[in-house]
């Protein structure tokens, strides 16, 4: 089990006490803990600018002397395979009771930062973590930091050795369908041809000569209509999967025509995206209705605009 990783959020505040940074101020104690769910609904997000305000948590510090910790909850989120298939995201409550040496690495003061001392960029972030006393009142701990600003060894060690029980899963969202995973596609991908010209960056006008290309997997997105107009619109997963050879080859024909790209600002609400199967060559992006233009987006970063046709969208039906 996970128990620290790649910053996800959630992670609250320390107020700092008369001592400045090697001594935080106390722990704000709450009463009645209740759930994951309730105190912590939103801990492993990944927070944003646009994010809705979280719940209030209480203030992260040093423990009480008067509290006395019995067990040790972690709120979080994992991703798990769903149960017909696909992806989904779960939020967790696990619990722990035996914690002495966590909550003596839990109460080991933060190191000096700064120095001759070799820091990694990774930002390494503890789980959201609390803990609970006979009363079932709880607190948030600090955690003290390296001289890197990361969580003591001590602590991460101490983490990984409680016997955590999980007491409760919650699913948050469905992060791959079994269609998607079936086919080999993202779940989700944005509809580049619409960015691109939306942004300025429109590419080479006219397709020009066309590399060759191995077997292609074909992926269709939906992009909801409250979300076609904007600067990057997100396209939901229809169909796809490998594209059968005899298609292909009058798909590659299609996107080697020399049409004139119509002047159009009408957004597709479906489009496709062809990858090679191995991974090797551009990128194929066509809009299946609106202006039915496509770009193909090689891996070095330049990219050809061309105008597709019904024909063009009839091959790229259901495989």
């Amino acid at each position: 089990m996970a128990l620290l990783g790649m910053a996800l959020g959630g992670c609250g505040g320390t107020e700092l006490g008369p001592g400045g940074a090697d001594e935080p101020a106390p722990a704000q104690i709450v009463d009645g803990w209740t759930s994951c769910a309730k105190e912590a609904p939103r801990a492993g997000e990944m927070i944003t600018e646009t994010s809705p305000p979280a719940v209030k948590e209480p203030t992260i510090g040093r423990i009480d002397p008067a509290f006395t910790p019995v067990a040790a909850v972690i709120c979080g989120r994992e991703i798990r395979p769903g149960p017909n298939g696909g992806q989904e995201q779960i939020a967790t409550e696990r619990r722990a009771e035996q914690i002495a040496p966590l909550l003596t690495a839990l109460r080991l003061p933060s190191e000096q930062t700064g120095g001759e001392v070799a820091c990694t960029l990774d930002m390494v972030i503890p789980p959201w973590l609390a803990l609970l006393d006979e009363r079932g009142r709880w607190l948030r701990p600090h955690i003290p930091t390296d001289s890197c600003g990361k969580p003591r060894g001590e602590v991460m060690d101490a983490l990984a050795e409680p016997t955590w029980t999980t007491v409760d899963t919650r699913t948050i969202r469905q992060i791959e369908s079994a269609a998607a995973e079936a086919a080999g596609c993202a779940q989700q991908w944005k509809d580049l041809v619409w960015a691109d010209i939306r942004n300025g960056n429109p590419g080479s006008a006219g397709p020009g000569t066309r590399p060759a290309a191995g077997p292609l997997r074909l992926c269709v997105y939906q992009v909801p209509a409250s979300l076609q107009d904007g600067e990057k619109p997100p396209g939901d997963f229809v169909y796809g999967g490998p594209l059968p050879a005899e298609r292909q080859a009058g798909v590659l024909r299609a996107l080697s025509n020399r049409r004139a790209v119509v002047d159009c600002a009408t957004p597709a609400t479906r489009f496709a995206v062809l990858r090679p199967l191995d991974g090797r060559g551009p990128d194929r992006h066509v809009e299946l209705d609106g202006c039915r233009r496509f770009l193909v987006a090689s891996a070095t970063g330049g990219a050809q605009l061309g105008q597709g046709d019904d024909a063009l969208v009839a091959l790229l039906g259901p495989v």
